[in-house]
């Protein structure tokens, strides 16, 4: 049996190449127990399972004794906060989708980006504001409904990027949980610890991931200007008891990932927040 690991991964880097079976297969040969699936045609789609393929994608989660903490959709791909009232709709829709889907299989919850502004000439804030709330108007009941729990992210491209104004934002809906994405954070300037305690009433999930400052990126541990020991500081100082979830895109996901966590496990701070 592998060593299990003591972080998450999300299946980002296996989008492209791998359904989602097979790439949780591959996950929990190399000891993975907890994942964040991403939501892709040809790796996990909603509207491409039908009933069958739900009941055998969790045969194969309790066969390979694996956790799916997650479902991610793409924040790029949908915008809750669009202009065009057909992209709206679109991306509801398509959120309610993958929010039935985390029902069927047992999913806690699902990541839920704000939507994003026109970078050239944006809407006013209040308009973005309340087509955001609109979409949580569907949305939270539609979570209900599955039995799980939206998570919203803190996204560099997203109208609320940092996290006062996220949390400012979902402050009414006390059944809105958070996920801290550290190179979210460190791309757009924030203070990470400062991120953590803002947010850590609501934290559920934190999002692991290493970016330089001038490219956003979300590049192996050691690859950027994340400062990961004062992340896990930050976690320490918190109390945060939750899953640290490995975000690393990259085109070789396998030595990366397990350099990684080794990387990280060399870190005295996360040493202590491991164990």
């Amino acid at each position: 049996m592998p060593t299990a690991r003591p972080f998450g991964v999300n299946t980002y880097s296996y989008t492209l190449g791998y359904s989602a079976a097979d790439c949780l297969a591959r996950l929990a040969d190399e000891g993975t127990s907890s994942v964040e699936l991403m939501m892709y045609p040809g790796h996990a789609w909603p509207r491409d399972m039908d009933g069958a393929a739900r009941r055998d994608l969790a045969a194969l989660l309790e066969q390979r004794g694996l956790r799916i903490r997650t479902l991610n959709m793409p924040n790029i791909d949908v915008n809750l906060a669009a202009a065009n009232a057909d992209m709206r709709a679109l991306s509801i829709a398509h959120m309610e989708r993958v929010i039935a889907l985390a029902g069927d299989l047992g999913v806690p919850g699902v990541v839920v980006g704000p939507g994003k502004q026109n970078p050239l000439f944006p809407a006013p804030k209040a308009q973005l504001m309340g087509w955001f709330i609109a979409a949580l108007d569907v949305l939270l009941p539609a979570a209900e409904t599955a039995g799980t729990r939206l998570l919203a992210e803190n996204m560099p491209f997203a109208f609320l990027p940092d996290a006062e104004s996220l949390m400012a934002a979902i402050e009414p809906y006390g059944e809105i949980g958070v996920v801290y994405d550290v190179a979210n954070a460190v791309f757009i300037g924030e203070d990470t610890r400062a991120g953590l305690r803002r947010v850590q009433e609501r934290l559920e999930l934190v999002h692991l991931s290493d970016t330089p400052r001038n490219v956003y990126r979300h590049d192996p541990v050691g690859g950027g200007a994340v400062d990961f020991a004062a992340f896990a500081e930050g976690l320490t100082e918190i109390g945060y008891a939750g899953e640290a979830m490995l975000e690393i895109i990259t085109p070789d996901p396998d030595r990366n990932i397990a350099d990684s966590i080794e990387r990280l496990l060399a870190m005295p701070a996360w040493q202590d927040w491991v164990a």
